[in-house]
């Protein structure tokens, strides 16, 4: 049983080691050419080598979970084809005891990734954050994520619902006051387009279908005294000179630990005080998607491995194609899953922190129901 088992984790490990290192180079094309594009602006190389390891962790978070697929199909996939499997089996090993090597080496694959994708990439990503910040090449219509409010902008809260390049939809922007940190106005807008004019240090957003809601300043609790005011068109200018001179950078969600989200999903009111109380909920909403996503990606490294020894076993095939056809496909069912969260995380009732979960609990029940079957 050593053998067997030093025989199919030297396989394994091969091939898998082969295909981390190609996913993970055409993963990290992307952030290759955005080096590539600042050592053109004359960043020193060593910032730019900073930059280039930073964005390694992001790329291991998605590739050893595919690797570790796409390894298992073709391992099992070899050894059906030769006959081997049916060679154990004959000599009184069951399927369980002969993947046995290679669930163990997931589960450590498994502990590895809840590493990365908890603790390093987000790590990771923030000092990749605060290095272009520091080096002064950080777009700030980049700071505008989707999904979340930013709170880097002084003297406002902005949130922007959907972004394609400089052009947002259903943007959110509160007017808050400095000192006291209370909402003096709220501006909802359907649409917007952003520049930013680096020599003036400001950031320009033309604004399309707004409503501004402004407070009574008597009663600003009292929803029915609010002001309503509306525009065809309303321009906001942010003065961006505070916060280029700021040497502190906002974490984000994507950004936090796994023990940092924890804490802003626990104490959640106190974290998002300067919120309404609909838009506290939906603040939680969207950290306990992200936490959840985070241990999900991790998790899928053994879901994957699971289903792939028996799709391995009936494919009967040697050919790689037909085992990367394979990888696509469980891979594009579960990432969807990942997706339609981030969808829907904008609405606390349908729980959308529990749908990355579906295809994980679906992908491990199949897994042994098709194990056992092929046993």
């Amino acid at each position: 049983m050593r053998k067997l088992s030093k025989y199919l984790l030297g396989d394994f490990l091969l091939v898998f080691g082969t295909a981390l290192l190609l996913i993970t180079f055409a993963f990290s094309i992307g952030a290759l050419y955005k080096a590539i594009d600042y050592m053109a602006k004359g960043l020193p190389v060593a910032v730019v080598g900073k930059f280039a390891l930073y964005n390694l962790p992001y790329a291991l978070a998605y590739t050893i979970p595919i690797s570790a697929l796409f390894s298992t199909l073709l391992l099992f996939g070899r050894l059906s084809s030769d006959s081997e499997v049916s060679a154990l089996k004959s000599g009184g090993l069951s399927l369980w005891q002969i993947a046995s090597p290679i669930l163990l080496t997931a589960l450590g694959l498994v502990v590895v990734c809840l590493y990365i994708n908890c603790l390093l990439y987000p790590r990771t990503t923030f000092e990749t954050k605060k290095l272009l910040k520091s080096m002064g090449v950080e777009d700030p219509i980049k700071l505008l994520d989707e999904g979340r409010f930013i709170r880097d902008f002084p003297g406002y809260m902005i949130y922007v619902g959907k972004k394609n390049r400089n052009k947002v939809k259903d943007l959110v922007v509160y007017e808050v006051d400095k000192d006291s940190g209370e909402i003096n106005a709220t501006v909802r807008a359907d649409s917007g387009v952003m520049t930013s004019d680096r020599e003036n240090s400001l950031l320009k957003i033309d604004l399309f279908d707004v409503r501004i809601e402004v407070p009574d300043a008597e009663h600003p609790d009292d929803a029915s005294k609010t002001h309503y005011v509306s525009f065809k068109k309303y321009p906001i200018r942010i003065d961006l000179s505070e916060l280029m001179n700021r040497g502190t950078v906002e974490k984000s969600k994507k950004n936090s630990t796994i023990f940092e989200l924890y804490y802003k999903i626990r104490n959640y009111r106190e974290e998002f005080h300067q919120m309404r109380p609909r838009d506290q909920e939906v603040e939680r909403c969207r950290y306990l998607v992200e936490a959840n996503q985070k241990i999900c990606l991790a998790m899928g490294v053994f879901t994957f491995v699971l289903i792939a020894i028996p799709l391995g076993v009936k494919s009967h095939r040697k050919e790689s194609s037909l085992g990367m056809l394979m990888s696509l496909g469980v891979v594009f069912v579960y990432y969807l899953f990942i997706i339609l969260s981030d969808t829907f995380d904008s609405d606390p009732h349908l729980r959308p922190w529990l749908i990355p979960w579906i295809p994980i609990v679906l992908g491990q029940i199949g897994g042994v129901l098709l194990i056992r079957r092929a046993n």
